[in-house]
C-alpha cells in the first residue's frame, strides 16, 4: 500500500565565494532552539539537479570509482541519481545565527540553491565500531576529518 509523500524544504543550501551556509526559512528558525552545542549536523537535501524521470529509473550504475566494480546498484552507492534524490550530509557547525536562521559550515557537497528537507544533530552512539565496507572501498578515510585531505580525484571516475 502506498501513501503519499508531501515535503516542503525547510530551508536552502547557500554557497557564495568559497562560504557554505544552511539558510532555514523563517517559520522553521524556532526548530533550532537550542541546537548550539553540536559540532556537527546532518543536512538532510535533496538532489535537485539530478531529479528527472531518467535518472529517477537508474537502477544500475557504471563504475563510479576506479576501484569499484563495474556495475552496481544504485542502493550501493551514495550517487544522487536515484529513485528519490533524497542526500545526506554530514557537516561540522562554525557557526549559527539563531535570529537570522543561518547555519555556517566550512564545505556541504551540495550546491547553491539546493533545497533542505531536514537537519538532525549528528551523535556519537551513531558511530559503528565494526562498520565492514568492501575491499575497494577500504582505502577510504575513516573518519570525517580525515576525508578533506584524501586524494578523491585518485578514486572517483569524473
Amino acid at each position: 500500500m502506498t501513501h503519499p509523500i508531501q515535503m516542503e524544504p525547510i530551508g536552502t543550501v547557500r554557497v557564495s565565494e568559497g562560504k557554505y551556509s544552511v539558510l532555514v526559512e523563517k517559520k522553521y528558525i524556532p526548530a533550532l532552539t537550542n541546537i548550539e552545542g553540536y559540532s556537527h549536523l546532518q543536512i538532510i537535501w535533496w538532489g535537485h539537479l539530478t531529479d528527472n524521470p531518467e535518472n529517477r529509473g537508474k537502477l544500475l550504475a557504471d563504475r563510479l570509482f576506479k576501484n569499484a566494480p563495474g556495475k552496481m546498484g544504485i542502493f550501493a552507492t551514495r550517487s544522487p541519481v536515484r529513485p528519490n534524490p533524497v542526500l545526506v550530509s554530514t557537516v561540522k557547525v562554525t557557526g549559527i545565527d539563531l535570529e537570522k536562521g543561518i547555519i555556517t559550515t566550512p564545505f556541504i557537497d551540495a550546491e547553491d540553491g539546493t533545497p533542505v528537507l531536514d537537519i538532525k544533530p549528528y551523535v556519537p552512539m551513531e558511530r559503528v565500531k565494526n562498520c565492514e565496507v568492501p575491499e575497494w572501498f577500504r582505502h577510504w578515510p575513516q573518519w570525517f576529518e580525515e576525508a578533506a585531505s584524501f586524494d578523491w580525484k585518485a578514486e572517483i571516475n569524473f
